[in-house]
């Protein structure tokens, strides 16, 4: 997905900029940059391929080189960023998150005429911050281009743009996907995809940028440029996978939404009757594991961690270009405690089941290891549809995700007419699917978190919650 982080002040925000776009590095593991501005010496900035480095690593050895009052960052699962644009709205960097899903069309709806171009990745495609800064920059100022481009694009689109004046302006996407924070401090301001990022730098909580909502930040404060939509749909998955556990979305913690799902998963499974028998309750590292502890502590089986992942030589950035290395690798990462193991009964707690790749190496190396039963738990329901939105579960096709796959091998075409009911582990075609899985991966039980028990957790109206990827429905 990807994540940013900028900074103005009264003095020099090099190291906070440094230090606040590498706390998002969890959520991209392609690519980093940096750009700082000097009211004497113009713009800096570096990109740098993060694939098998962590940011940290590979751009300490630049931070002698950047020196400046205001600056922005970002994480990148996507293009090389951020951009230098010079156009009439004059000199300024951008960097973005989010998906243009409409792409090709706005090239050839709005830049088809001869004169214009643009630099195409190695893909043949073309950079998505490049083309927002294209359409921006059809307007004759930036708030009126910001405007535009979120109209034009289908999908999603979060910016920071670094303006030559060393000001920031930073826009929500317009339907507020995704979060943008705003903290204080007593030299200046930064504006921030995590709050925790902030909070290690001496900054305090300031705003919250409302959906499609534009804002000016400068060392002496903020404002608003363009005021916030009424509509808002904040993914869920922020909450369930990609936010760092002392992350707040809409005044949620993310830490605390875990426990309370895994609360409500075991709640409503002793409330069925479903409950297993087992062991020990663990949850699959690491986005797993608090979900775990809620589910162990309201089913009062006792939490235990079966197997660890070995990361300081195998971090999650590190991603060989060979797939037989990738499968090597994610074998080493699991080491397993065997007196937790072998003989026992254990139910695991995933943060959510996309492809299912990874699940089956973690069931056989379970098994191989000496386990009696393995139980498995989503903390989501089934992933029904490739995210329009986000990068998360995006493929080729949606038969890419295991439980379209499991539908179309149950029913044909026919049962992608009752996704909805196969969603549902209480009917008939819902217990149907999960057999299927259970069978396919070695499961002694399945179970997936309800869309009404998810929701319960994050506490948000359902209306302001996207859940685009689990209904199919916007």
């Amino acid at each position: 997905m990807g994540g940013f982080f900028g900074a103005v002040s009264k003095r020099d925000v090099t190291l906070d900029i440094f230090f606040g776009v590498d706390y998002h590095s969890h959520l991209g593991a392609r690519r980093g940059g940096m750009a700082i501005h000097d009211a004497k010496d113009g713009f800096q900035r570096q990109i740098h391929s993060i694939e098998n480095t962590p940011f940290r690593t590979k751009f300490e050895k630049d931070l002698r080189d950047f020196h400046g009052c205001s600056g922005i960052g970002c994480i990148s699962d996507s293009d090389p960023q951020p951009l230098l644009v010079r156009s009439h709205l004059g000199l300024y960097a951008i960097t973005t998150v989010g998906i243009i899903n409409n792409a090709e069309e706005i090239v050839g709806q709005y830049f088809s005429a001869p004169g214009h171009q643009f630099m195409a990745m190695s893909s043949g495609k073309v950079n998505a911050t490049e083309l927002t800064a294209a359409l921006i920059n059809q307007k004759e100022d930036l708030v009126s281009g910001i405007l535009h481009a979120q109209k034009v694009i289908q999908g999603s689109m979060t910016l920071l743009i670094l303006t030559e004046h060393g000001e920031i302006i930073a826009a929500r996407d317009a339907m507020g996907r995704l979060p943008v924070l705003v903290g204080r401090n007593e030299e200046g301001c930064c504006v921030s995809f995590e709050s925790f990022a902030y909070h290690k730098l001496g900054y305090q909580d300031a705003y919250e940028l409302g959906p499609r909502e534009i804002v000016r930040v400068t060392a002496d404060g903020f404002e608003s440029l363009s005021p916030a939509g009424e509509e808002m749909r904040i993914c869920a998955f922020l909450w369930t996978y990609y936010g760092y556990p002392n992350s707040n979305y809409e005044g949620v913690n993310v830490e605390v939404m875990r426990y309370h799902n895994g609360e409500i998963m075991a709640r409503d499974e002793i409330h069925r009757g479903m409950l297993p028998k087992v062991d020990y309750v663990a949850g699959v590292p690491d986005s797993g594991i608090p979900h775990a502890i809620g589910f162990a502590n309201r089913s009062g089986k006792p939490f235990a961690r079966p197997f660890v992942k070995y990361t300081p030589t195998w971090p999650r950035s590190f991603m060989p270009e060979n797939q037989a290395v990738r499968n090597q690798v994610a074998k080493m990462k699991q080491i397993p405690v065997p007196e937790l193991i072998q003989g026992k009964k254990l139910l695991f707690v995933d943060d959510s089941i996309v492809r299912g790749t990874q699940l089956r190496e973690t069931v056989e190396f379970l098994y191989e290891s000496g386990a009696e039963e393995v139980h498995m738990r989503s903390a989501c329901p089934p992933i029904m549809y490739s995210c329009k939105y986000l990068n998360f579960s995006r493929g080729n096709s949606d038969m890419d995700l295991l439980a379209r796959r499991t539908v179309q091998e149950l029913e044909g075409d026919e049962g992608q007419a009752h996704l909805e009911e196969y969603a549902d582990g209480t009917c008939e075609r819902g217990q149907c699917m999960l057999k299927a899985i259970c069978e396919k991966f070695g499961f002694t039980s399945l179970g997936y978190q309800s869309l009404d028990g998810l929701l319960e957790a994050i506490g948000l109206p359902r209306e302001k919650v996207c859940t685009y990827c689990w209904t199919g429905r916007e």
